[in-house]
């Protein structure tokens, strides 16, 4: 008689998914407010979509991933701070048009699904929700057996943020003569990672755990420090019109960002 194949002898652990996702749950849950009409679990993720204190509400939306900075996390075996950067990442995204950020869902996939690790990278991004004022309302957590290398994983989100029509920021007021400012970082955020391991890692010759002086850390620790969110500095000014654009410095770096908000005359 022949023997069923399930999907364990295919390498997927159901067991290892439900384990995860009470996990998730449980982080999720601490992130809700009163207008998450839905638990994690459901099909889709309901929201309540009223905004009486606006006049003319805009959605805005944007996906991002981590790239090459979750190398750093698998060297190190620190998996609860990338979710953090992930969401950061997507709020800085929507910003910069003037949006505040209402909710986020996270993809995470992985070759063997791990329920400890799972569990600390969607820490990172119930961390980050939380600190944003942002729900975590759903998400995928995915295991393909032979699709990634042991030990590794991906993660990507998605947000959603609603601005008043008439305060969306958009750069289009931009004349010669204003003032540019900049916010600093604390690191890389989330880009440069490819050149930065080639640089540190094999350039260098440096491992994740080589403490630099200069850095007062260990290499690891330097390329994972977070990709900050810049909206509670910037709060209380989205609604003032004393922003007439603001920049969102990620892959390109100053170069390609900046140009992507100043109009013709200025050189955009």
């Amino acid at each position: 008689m022949t023997k069923p194949i399930t999907y364990s002898d295919a390498g997927v652990d159901i067991d290892a998914a439900t384990r995860a996702t009470d996990k998730i749950k449980e982080l999720a849950r601490r992130t809700f407010n009163q207008r998450t009409l839905s638990e994690i679990g459901s099909f889709g993720g309901m929201f309540d979509g009223a905004f009486p204190n606006l006049k003319q509400p805009v959605l805005v939306a944007s996906a991002d991933g981590v790239g090459t900075k979750l190398k750093i996390a698998f060297s190190t075996g620190v998996h609860n701070t990338v979710g953090r950067d992930l969401v950061n990442h997507c709020v800085n995204d929507i910003l910069v048009q003037g949006a505040r950020p209402l909710f986020f869902l996270d993809y995470i996939a992985t070759g063997k699904l791990l329920p400890d690790v799972v569990a600390e990278i969607v820490a990172g991004v119930a961390n980050g929700c939380r600190e944003n004022g942002c729900v975590l309302l759903g998400g995928e957590t995915a295991e393909m057996p032979d699709f990634y290398a042991d030990g590794e994983y991906d993660i990507a989100g998605f947000i959603v943020g609603v601005a008043d029509r008439e305060k969306i920021i958009d750069g289009k007021g931009i004349t010669p003569g204003d003032v540019l400012l900049a916010l600093p970082s604390v690191g890389l955020h989330t880009n440069g990672y490819s050149l930065a391991r080639k640089l540190f890692l094999e350039v260098a010759g440096y491992e994740v755990d080589t403490r630099l002086e200069g850095l007062r850390m260990t290499v690891g620790e330097a390329l994972l420090q977070p990709h900050l969110s810049y909206l509670k500095p910037l709060n209380e000014l989205l609604d003032s019109g004393t922003i007439k654009g603001l920049a969102h410095i990620t892959g390109g770096g100053l170069t390609d960002n900046i140009p992507r908000i100043l109009p013709e005359r200025c050189g955009g």
